[in-house]
């Protein structure tokens, strides 16, 4: 092991370290049950070590008992990252090793997602039947039908996996008055109106915009799970992202969203952007390279690679991700590459794999145990990225990134 590797997992032990007991932390019923800042996503480190042999399952048992526990929503509230499908991925991550735990939890959550998912479905083709403007929460990763889509898929649901895919294909279709069907009728950030973002806007991103829905579509054809229209779908999606695609001299990149001004070219697209995985390039590249790998398109796939390569070396591009987190960090970038790596044409992103565990690794420090933008996501990256193959790794399914 080099002593890049040994540092990070160094690093992840003391992390793992001081995030032993659910009760160190200020906790309510709702936060615990939340993928992205209580317990069912913390959860996730621990079975993760667990599985590796790096810990024993103690921690992980605790976590999970907490996640578990109370009323665990399915209502309209309920996402990937929230309620009842956030404590089931959490649960279905740690059964993995361990496949007689947690079955009667599974089957009865299970029958509450199947239940929400189907509600969540007939609403979001009304709505589309009735040529109404989507939102994030009807589609995306983090409280849509995205993410949900994502959990069936992992959880080897079919007929419910078909049935969110025939959704997105259909999300995919421009709307009545031309715009893209994920067409939103608020701004990036949803409670906080903006005259900029009147009527709403196209978010590209991979938590919110259409990198989600095409690496869903692109992962469940790789996995030889299709519906009417997919690839075609596909195909769509990345036509209008190479409508917004933009040069620069270390790589191309997208923007994080389109106004309706942008969209008449009335307005500039400014950027590049921070290269973070939630909204930027990085996120949109992997989307782009699933994509292309179901297409079996070389050149896109070449695209999506030099788009991170971009990311990784330009200076500036560099500089503007100051947190470490996943979501708009250095892990998340770290993450993405890792996996982006594993799949590429372009061998050069591989080698900027240590300077990214090392840069990791000695800015880790943040006050917040969280998974999504905090220690846990951090631990389980600088773990994952020297420890683990990417075919026992599957926790970055919450992410879309495999």
């Amino acid at each position: 092991m080099t002593h890049t590797a040994t540092q990070a997992l160094e690093a992840a032990a003391d992390i793992v370290h001081n995030l032993a007991y659910p009760d160190q932390f200020a906790r309510t019923e709702a936060s615990d049950h939340s993928l992205a800042s209580g317990a069912a996503g913390i959860s996730l480190l621990h079975s993760e070590r667990a599985a590796s042999g790096h810990d024993d399952w103690a921690s992980a048992h605790t976590w999970l008992t907490t996640a578990l526990s109370g009323d665990l929503s399915a209502g309209d509230e309920a996402g990937l990252f929230f309620g009842a499908p956030a404590c089931a991925f959490a649960a279905h991550f740690a059964t993995r090793t361990r496949p007689g735990i947690l079955t009667r939890a599974l089957s009865q959550l299970d029958t509450s997602i199947s239940e929400l998912t189907r509600r969540r479905l007939a609403a979001a083709h009304t709505r589309i039947d009735r040529g109404h403007l989507a939102a994030f929460r009807e589609y995306d990763l983090m409280r849509g039908l995205t993410g949900i889509g994502a959990y069936h898929l992992r959880r080897n649901h079919h007929d419910s996996t078909r049935a969110v895919l025939s959704y997105l294909v259909r999300l995919t279709h421009p709307g009545p008055d031309g715009l893209p069907g994920w067409w939103v009728d608020h701004a990036p950030s949803p409670d906080d109106p903006d005259p900029a973002f009147t009527p709403g806007h196209a978010n590209l991103g991979m938590a919110h915009g259409i990198a989600g829905p095409l690496a869903l579509l692109a992962q469940a054809a790789r996995r030889g799970i299709t519906v009417a229209g997919h690839f075609d779908a596909l195909d769509r999606v990345c036509a209008w992202l190479d409508t917004w695609q933009q040069p620069h001299p270390a790589g191309p990149w997208w923007p994080y969203w389109i106004t309706r001004a942008q969209l008449r070219g009335n307005a500039s697209v400014a950027g590049p952007g921070r290269p973070s995985w939630c909204y930027g390039t990085p996120g949109l590249a992997r989307a782009q390279q699933l994509a292309a790998l179901a297409l079996r398109d070389t050149a896109r796939q070449r695209t999506s690679e030099a788009a991170l390569l971009g990311c990784l070396t330009d200076p500036k591009q560099r500089s503007s991700l100051t947190e470490p987190g996943l979501c708009h960090g250095l892990a998340g970038l770290l993450q993405t590459t890792w996996r982006m790596a594993e799949d590429a044409v372009i061998e050069d992103l591989g080698e900027h794999l240590p300077l990214l565990i090392t840069r990791l690794t000695e800015h880790r420090h943040t006050d917040s145990p969280e998974f999504l933008t905090g220690a846990a996501g951090i631990a389980l990256t600088l773990h994952t990225t020297t420890a683990a193959s990417t075919d026992s790794c599957v926790w970055d399914t919450s992410l879309l990134l495999s």
